[in-house]
């Protein structure tokens, strides 16, 4: 018998995230191996009239075929994987983590094969412009773990979060929107912070269940040149199997000119990885009420409630800065007062101070209106 809180997940992402029409081809992207929770969105995906395909991946079966793997090949598995992806009109991609660390050995030229081939080409060239698209992760032990939660709590917390009221949401971000539209200075102010650009141009989005699950920010990106100051970011971040702490970057002309963290050498080598990663392709407001404090999962991490993610590497083609970049990096910075506050102001005016909107307009994303 299928859990019916994953029936209720999977209609929520096929019914609104992606919004399945009939004759649409969905992708179903399962990287854990949990059956049933693919049966339940084959079932809802037929049910809205689309065409489903799955495809079933492993971390550690991903590991042994990028491991001493020959250019060659993961270039061709690029290609194939990206002609499949050509014939989708949705994409659901969720990943059940078992061991966060499964890369954690692999090779500097191995993560480059996968990056500037798989996830580049089959994901950042193909999937995101060209696909109705939704991902999210999968209730694990390891996932409970990193949020020092029981199994049995996570769950529930997990469900909680992902299947609240979007819609609800979506209508209280509509006013950060136009104001975001309208401004073109931000400063953002905190511990080991002092950080100027301008969004002047750039379109705000509301990322609101259509995109990730669970979902709660609004984004736009810096003009590519225009970032100075410094930012220290104040949560620890997985990627590609290392837990990163400590990060700060200082920039100068939109440029991280220096880069240090826990690991300073390993940071600026992802850095390095092309032109574009020493830019900012993403600055987003984190919204999420059920969500308050990290758990080394960027997808539940950058919509903590009261936070910022400012983010290396690429620009998404809907607010387009123009930056390419092999790396879409989000990197959190948290507001609220536990965390050692801060403020924002939006053309010298300030509008979200210690994680609250303090401007009357901007006040029904504050987790009291939302929950």
């Amino acid at each position: 018998m299928i859990d019916p809180r994953l029936e209720k997940l999977a209609k929520i992402l096929v019914d609104y995230s992606v919004a399945v029409k009939p004759g649409d081809n969905v992708l179903v992207q399962d990287t854990g191996l949990e059956p049933g929770f693919d049966k339940a969105l084959v079932k809802a995906i037929h049910a809205a009239g689309g065409r489903a395909f799955v495809s079933l991946r492993d971390k550690t079966l991903d590991r042994a075929l990028l491991k001493d793997a020959p250019a060659e090949q993961v270039e061709l598995q690029a290609k194939f994987e990206q002609e499949r992806m050509k014939e989708m009109d949705c994409f659901i991609g969720f990943n059940a983590w078992r061991n966060l660390s499964s890369w954690s050995d692999l090779s500097g030229r191995e993560l480059d094969l996968y990056n500037k081939n798989i996830w580049k080409k089959v994901h950042i060239e193909t999937r995101l412009p060209g696909t109705r698209w939704v991902v999210l992760r999968f209730p694990s032990p390891a996932m409970a773990q990193m949020a020092a939660m029981s199994e049995e709590a996570f769950e529930d917390f997990f469900f909680d979060v992902c299947t609240m009221d979007y819609a609800r949401m979506s209508k209280a971000m509509d006013p950060l929107v136009e104001y975001l539209a309208k401004t073109d200075k931000v400063r953002i102010v905190g511990p080991g912070t002092d950080l100027s650009f301008s969004i002047k141009g750039l379109p705000p989005v509301k990322c609101d269940g259509t995109m990730n699950i669970p979902d709660g920010e609004v984004y736009t990106a810096p003009v590519r040149d225009s970032v100075n100051g410094v930012i220290s970011y104040n949560t620890p971040s997985e990627h590609e199997g290392f837990t990163y702490e400590g990060i700060r970057f200082e920039f100068e002309g939109g440029k991280i000119v220096k880069a240090t963290s826990n690991d300073t050498d390993r940071i600026n080598r992802v850095l390095d990885t092309d032109e574009g990663a020493r830019y900012v392709g993403e600055f987003a407001f984190g919204v999420n009420p059920y969500i308050t404090r990290a758990m080394k999962e960027t997808l539940f991490d950058e919509k903590i409630s009261g936070s910022i993610h400012f983010t290396p590497g690429n620009s998404y083609d809907d607010c387009f800065n123009g930056n390419r970049s092999a790396v879409h990096w989000d990197l959190v910075l948290i507001q609220t007062p536990e965390f050692g506050g801060g403020e924002i102001y939006l053309d010298g005016r300030l509008v979200r101070k210690d994680g609250l909107f303090v401007v009357p307009e901007l006040e029904g994303l504050n987790p009291e209106n939302l929950m």
